[in-house]
């Protein structure tokens, strides 16, 4: 591990180059104008002693090791100062430390040459690819070729001995480049269009004309290449489609469903990648056939027979009959009958059999129907004057339970219905289970039971029925469910209550301990539990207000909700033309739907061919508005258009479109209300000087009032009734009149010089927070009577803000371009004016990510009644696509998790070795300082992931047991 910063030199614009000499033999680095840094290294790869060596070319573009030369040599593309460019190649000496003229140079290339791909053995020499012409160079040889106008930005070689290469340009197109060789020598240059991809940022030829193309632009792609076009002329095929939200230039957090829970909507992507992301906690259900079923107690499939790869029959059970579905020829869902059943009554159970039976419980009686005659083969009737209450069953085994608090057990055999064990209970059941989890398929060896009166669950052995463990569950609450599930080869027993608590506990099945007792909220209402499973992966689903799937990671359990509202009741209806699909009861609803890849984010994707730059959301008009560039690519002319756009919050189509003027950028955009008018105002304000006020009207973007303004409007902030505005370097308030013609503009009421550019702003009551271009953070307060704005107090360090955002009435947050991220606080109880005026500083962190927005939100249900529901967090967007959040912890919590921050510092190391403290250092042109007053939450989540011994040792510094540190990490990790 070394460091290769200098002291002195100023970082190149070009971006970093990283070179390996392919002997070898060194490594070359250009970080600074003018110099070029080497690191030799031996041949078991040890580093040696670094080195720079001067470099006469200033503005580089870029810098490679060429192939097959005795002494390690470079070739640099530059452009001198009349923006001319030339190629010149250098051999560094490792004995001098020194250049020396290397083998050939070359002078006046294409005005966009900007990219060098060195050619392997046998041909060496390099290729440069300009905007209208690539050149092949070597010593010995030039060839060039005419291409149409683009600019290339990744290429991929295709074959070891580099005669074929992968170019990608910033449209996306894939070209195939080929050098024609005749014995070792480069004849000529071909190149031929493949087709469309992502913007390529790299390329990558895997083998058998498939190719991973990795855009930081959309989302990245493996393709493969066809020896054939198809119907529109492209050899590319996409097989695979990987997910980046980057460059995430704006977002905001919504509640679409009104449930209570945010959904992040990005501005994401760039060109013609340009998409909206919807991102949110939880999983889809994809609904592939829907039917309007009112009432619905019950749900069961079944098969038509034991050996039956797919289900036939959907049970559905209501309050006084049972309705049986199937699927017939057109993948239609009908009524069908199956004659054994009593079709008159409730269904309390179903459950399909051995020996191609079928099982139906109703409150009179157990039957035992043929799946393949559909007849009746045996009855088991309640005991006179008693009714079924609750039931279960499986393969082989049926439990229940009648009033009076019976428990009855019964066997199935071939034909025969057979009850082996009958015991009298103390108070009444609630619910049972008997779901296999042993070694045998279809038989249980444990039945577990949910008690009124003494609320509690009792676990029995089958077939005896002998108690074995009783669990009391305190509270109020019944269970309302019960579930015996293995997740990842490790037993649970599942327990849901009246009010949408759920119980987990470990079983141990050979003694039927239960340990490890865990409670969570997952919504307000009664759930039901049932399993189910999809690729081969076991699942639980609780249906309740708040659907959720349960599921294990790393032998620890997640919960993930559905983005359902209310479901009642859902069983897998596995089907040959629906495979593994879910029927999902709701309100006056009966859908078949398949589950999305169950993982904690689920993200939409809405292409829309253009680069989205601000986005915002309008409750009452149920729209959002962005401003948006499209790019158009005409016979080699390019224009850009610039607009506003609204769509339908639900379906994302475009309803309405507002053409902007040419190269008028949409810098803010903002939905607000204004003091004595009760409309909603959409607001745009434009980079050259306009600030627009529309309303929707009939789904149309109407043009209200238009305001011209000295400068580019980067901020606009709903303030008091006003409207708030950053132009340049003043901030400027306006106030909503109404002109005598009943007409309304914008009058300007009053503003404050004093800054750079005010890029970044936020308000809270009278406050305002301005994030400068260089300045940092100021703070500035209206004052109503005087109708003015003053500067309150501001941060005097040197940073370049990349947003901001208001934490609470005294603490600010913001981010810098060098990647970090600070907290100022305003210290209203300083002694001094001077003291006063001044934002301290009082967090500082580097998060390697560059921030574009910071917001107020959350992507999870806030339950009330978790510990983690009170802390308020904010959300971020960065250029690599991250988003993030940042919550802010009670002291007392802080401290703890610090705590556990360093000792996990001992235990897990940094990825190649670096140190984590190192990283997370504030870190910029002017400083560098160790982080304070922030915690890795990444670092401390990973606590869960450790294997037992480091847990027990690190809860040993802690001085708590390693279950209350468990529960304490995973209470953040509901967070987010």
């Amino acid at each position: 591990m070394g460091d290769v910063s200098d002291r002195i030199g100023r970082p190149t614009d070009n971006g970093q180059i990283g070179i390996i000499d392919p002997e070898c033999r060194l490594i070359g680095l250009h970080l600074y104008d003018g110099l070029f840094k080497v690191i030799p290294f031996d041949n078991k790869g040890q580093l040696k002693e670094a080195f720079n060596i001067r470099l006469e070319e200033l503005q580089v573009l870029d810098i490679k090791f060429l192939y097959g030369c005795s002494k390690p040599t470079i070739v640099v593309l530059y452009q001198d100062n009349k923006d001319a460019r030339h190629v010149k190649t250098y051999e560094v000496s490792l004995k001098d430390k020194d250049f020396v003229e290397g083998p050939w140079s070359q002078n006046n290339l294409d005005n966009g040459a900007a990219l060098l791909i060195p050619v392997p053995p046998p041909l060496c020499g390099v290729l440069i690819i300009g905007e209208e012409t690539i050149v092949y160079c070597s010593a010995n040889a030039f060839k060039a070729i005419p291409i149409k106008p683009s600019i290339t930005r990744a290429y991929g070689r295709v074959d070891s001995d580099g005669s074929r290469y992968l170019l990608g340009d910033y449209n996306g197109l894939l070209q195939l480049l080929v050098i024609t060789h005749e014995k070792e020598k480069v004849t000529g240059l071909k190149i031929e269009l493949l087709g469309e991809t992502s913007i390529a940022s790299t390329i990558s030829y895997l083998d058998n004309a498939v190719v991973y193309i990795g855009s930081s632009y959309g989302d990245s792609q493996l393709i493969k290449l066809n020896m054939h076009p198809d119907a529109k002329g492209s050899y590319v095929e996409v097989l695979e489609r990987y997910v980046n939200l980057g460059p995430i230039v704006d977002f905001c957090v919504v509640d679409l469903e009104r449930q209570g829970q945010g959904q992040v909507v990005t501005c994401s992507g760039a060109y013609k990648d340009g998409s909206l992301r919807v991102v949110r906690n939880g999983i889809g259900i994809n609904e592939q056939a829907s039917v309007e079923l009112q009432g619905i107690k019950g749900m069961w499939s079944l098969r038509s027979s034991t050996e039956d790869a797919f289900d036939t029959f959907l049970v559905v059970s209501f309050i006084s009959e049972t309705r049986i579905l199937a699927m017939n020829m057109e993948d239609e869902l009908e009524e069908t009958e199956i004659e054994g059943f009593c079709s008159e009554v409730q269904t309390l159970f179903c459950h399909d059999a051995v020996y191609n039976q079928l099982v139906q419980v109703t409150s009179s009686s157990v039957r035992l129907v043929s799946s393949i005659t559909r007849e009746l083969r045996n009855e088991w009737n309640a005991p006179a004057g008693y009714s079924i209450n609750v039931a279960t069953a499986n393969a082989t085994q049926v439990l229940l339970a009648t009033g009076g608090g019976h428990l009855v057990y019964l066997e199935i055999g071939d034909g025969v219905l057979t009850e082996v064990k009958h015991s009298q209970l103390e108070y009444e059941v609630s619910c049972l289970d008997i779901n296999p989890i042993g070694e045998n398929p279809s038989y249980s060896q444990l039945a577990v039971v949910g008690m009124w009166t003494d609320i509690s669950v009792r676990l029995f052995s089958l077939p005896d029925l002998n108690l074995i463990t009783k669990e009391p569950l305190g509270g109020e609450i019944i269970p309302r469910s019960v579930l015996l599930c293995a997740f990842e080869g490790i037993s649970y027993l599942l327990c849901a209550l009246g009010d949408g608590h759920l119980l987990n506990f470990l079983l141990n099945t050979t003694t039927g301990e239960l340990t490890d007792r865990k409670k969570i909220s997952l919504g307000t209402q009664p759930i039901t539990l049932r399993t189910f499973s999809s690729k081969n992966t076991t699942y639980v689903f609780a249906a309740s207000d708040r659907p959720t799937v349960i599921y294990s990671s790393n032998k620890k359990l997640l919960y993930s909700n559905v983005n359902l509202k209310e479901v009642s009741h859902m069983c897998p209806f596995n089907t040959a033309a629906f495979p593994d699909s879910l029927a999902i009861a709701k309100e006056g609803e009966l859908t078949i739907g398949t589950i999305d890849d169950i993982q904690k984010l689920h993200i939409r994707s809405i292409l829309l061919g253009e680069q989205p730059r601000r986005i915002c959301h309008q409750e009452q008009s149920r729209t959002f508005a962005i401003c948006s560039v499209k790019y158009n690519q005409s016979g080699g002319d390019e224009s850009e258009m610039h607009v506003i756009r609204l769509l339908d919050d639900q379906t994302f189509d475009f309803i309405s479109t507002y053409p902007l003027d040419t190269f008028e950028y949409g810098c803010s955009i903002l939905s607000c209300s204004f003091s004595d008018d009760s409309s909603v105002y959409y607001c745009v304000g434009t980079a050259y000087g306009r600030i627009l006020v529309f309303m929707v009207e009939d789904g149309k973007l109407q043009l209200i009032a238009e305001k011209e303004t000295k400068g580019a409007v980067y901020s606009l902030n709903a303030f008091n009734g006003k409207l708030l505005a950053a132009i340049n370097q003043k901030i400027q308030l306006y106030k909503w009149m109404l002109r005598d013609d009943g007409s309304r503009e914008l009058q300007s009421e009053c503003g404050h010089h004093g800054h750079i550019l005010a890029l970044y702003v936020q308000t809270r009551g009278d406050f305002i927070v301005v994030g400068d271009l260089m300045k940092s953070i100021s703070l500035l307060i209206y004052k109503h009577e005087e109708g003015a704005i003053e500067e309150r107090a501001r941060d005097y360090n040197a940073n370049w803000m990349s947003a901001v955002e208001i934490l609470d009435d005294d603490v600010y947050l913001g981010a810098e371009n060098s990647f970090n991220i600070f907290t100022v606080r305003k210290n209203s109880e300083g002694a001094t004016d001077e003291e006063r005026g001044r934002l301290d500083v009082v967090g500082e962190y580097h998060l390697g990510e560059f921030i574009n927005r910071f917001r107020h939100g959350s992507l999870v249900m806030r339950l009330p009644d978790s510990d983690v529901g009170q802390i308020p967090t904010v959300i971020f967007g960065s250029v690599n696509g991250v988003i993030g959040v940042i919550a802010s912890l009670p002291h007392e919590q802080y401290v703890f998790l610090e705590k556990l921050q360093t000792s996990l510092r001992k235990v897990i190391k940094g990825v190649g070795g670096l140190s984590h403290e190192h990283w997370r250092s504030f870190n910029n042109e002017k400083k560098t300082v160790e982080a304070k007053n922030f915690l890795d939450g990444d670092l401390i989540e990973s606590f869960l992931d450790l294997n037992r011994s480091k847990m027990d040792e690190i809860a040993k510094q802690m001085g708590v047991s390693v279950e209350e540190l468990c529960k304490r990490v995973e209470d953040l990790t509901r967070l987010h």
